[in-house]
């Protein structure tokens, strides 16, 4: 009789007990869970070179003949994906209905802990619990925003190619994989007749402390996510609102019928700041659709805008943010290693002289034009995705009022205030610091080409011209 499914793969994310998923799925006879094996920076596991017999080199070339030799290999095979990894085969993977889908989740806060200390102790997998290494994890707001809105917008997307698809998933949470009849539910669900007897022994939890003794900031982190008003964060593949993917993102003024949707990396310290001296001051940020319909409905007249930055500019900051940025190492070692893009060692980042700068920018710059093209294993970094396409997921709940450009922001502000009513205070551009060298100092024609080449419909779409220094 054939198989059910030719093959598997679980969607997971760092965090959320998929190494122990993973061993389960291993003790089942005749089952095989290849790892991470479309990860940008490893095949299966670190410090392998191929997989199957196909290299990490072959696989960036062409991730499909990895997927056809796992599936082709004896027995049932699979692995494991998470939202960065190789976007090419997604399609592939949600289109095939005999793939088996199996969707692992953890409440997103617990996942996010968890990642912040792994990182911080340098210790992924603990098999016991004698040689358990410590820390506390400091919350970031922010971050964990970026964070929850990655995985809810996979999730999501995840949710919506099974719908119209007609296929189903095996859902797991975290908690379920220690519960050896969920399990055992899976392997049937897979068409495995053997059954497990025991959770093999092999990994133990790492952090089995409540949160309020895993985070220093334990008090900040409870207001951040009361702000947030999400019910339910463990259940986010079914019970979660459809959200515009940047909602959480905007910021209205207090005082005015003003909204700014920003497109990040820019002027967003300098705006803030002008927006909060608008009429009686302060800001509402960390909006939902429903919040932000309200306070639609409450400001009639209200104008909502978005900045534009010129696409060589907004490169070059999204690439000093890349060498700059700590939660950017794993980016900086994908795009030595894989792009060849000359970024030093990170311990070195800070001695690159303008040349070694320049040279290595414009290797980013040749990286960003596959990559926004779906073209690359590594994910499209909102950082440095095209503004077309920013603006085109604004435009899934709302576009902008007014979409300006940075060189015109002064005069652009003055004209939105006067619309609604307000007094328009001094607007005041930020220094951006932290950039190695600017702009005009490393500018030429051929980091222009590179960048229309890579942001072509940016220019044809929005009309820049060269930059100017």
């Amino acid at each position: 009789m054939m198989r059910r499914f030719e093959t598997f793969v679980m969607f997971a994310e760092m965090r959320t007990g998929s190494n122990l998923l993973e061993s389960c799925l291993n003790a089942l006879p005749g089952v095989t869970c290849h790892g991470e094996a479309f990860n940008p920076a490893l095949i299966g596991y670190p410090n392998r070179g191929d997989l199957l017999g196909v290299s990490l080199a072959a696989r960036d070339a062409d991730p499909f003949a990895l997927l056809t030799r796992i599936k082709a290999a004896p027995g049932l095979n699979g692995f494991r994906y998470f939202h960065n990894h190789d976007p090419r085969i997604l399609q592939t993977l949600l289109d095939d209905p005999r793939c088996a889908k199996i969707i692992l989740t953890r409440n997103p806060i617990e996942s996010y802990v968890s990642l912040k200390i792994a990182r911080s102790t340098g210790q992924w997998k603990l098999g016991d619990a004698r040689h358990r290494k410590q820390a506390l994890a400091d919350f970031d707001s922010d971050e964990f925003e970026n964070h929850l809105s990655s995985l809810e917008a996979f999730q999501t997307n995840l949710l919506h190619a099974l719908q119209t698809s007609g296929q189903t998933a095996f859902y797991l949470d975290y908690d379920d994989i220690r519960d050896l009849k969920v399990l055992n539910g899976l392997a049937r669900f897979l068409g495995v007749e053997a059954a497990l007897e025991a959770i093999p022994g092999t990994m133990v939890p790492q952090n089995p402390e409540e949160l309020a003794q895993k985070v220093r900031n334990f008090n900040q982190m409870e207001t951040s996510l009361a702000r947030l008003d999400r019910f339910n964060l463990s259940r986010l593949p079914n019970f979660e609102p459809r959200r515009g993917p940047s909602v959480p993102g905007f910021i209205a003024s207090k005082g005015a019928g003003l909204l700014y949707m920003p497109v990040r990396p820019g002027q967003d310290i300098a705006l803030r700041e002008w927006l909060a001296l608008l009429g009686d001051g302060g800001l509402e940020e960390g909006f939902s659709q429903k919040t932000l319909r309200q306070w639609k409905r409450a400001h009639p007249g209200h104008r909502s805008f978005t900045v534009l930055r010129h696409p060589l500019l907004r490169a070059h900051l999204a690439f000093s943010w890349v060498l700059a940025r700590p939660g950017q190492a794993d980016t900086r070692a994908i795009l030595r290693k894989t792009y060849k893009v000359p970024i030093p060692a990170d311990e070195k980042i800070g001695g690159m002289d303008v040349t070694e700068f320049s040279a290595a920018f414009l290797a980013f710059l040749r990286f960003l034009k596959p990559n926004v093209n779906g073209q690359t294993s590594l994910r499209i970094d909102p950082i440095w995705a095209s503004q077309t396409a920013i603006l085109h997921g604004f435009s899934q709940f709302a576009s902008p009022d007014m979409i300006m450009r940075e060189t015109d922001i002064i005069t652009d502000l003055a004209y939105l205030a006067k619309v609604v009513g307000v007094a328009a205070p001094r607007f005041t551009p930020k220094d951006e610091t932290g950039l190695p060298y600017p702009l005009g100092a490393i500018y030429d024609e051929t980091l222009e080409s590179a960048a229309r080449a890579a942001y072509l419909r940016d220019y044809i779409t929005f009309g820049f011209a060269a930059w100017r220094p």
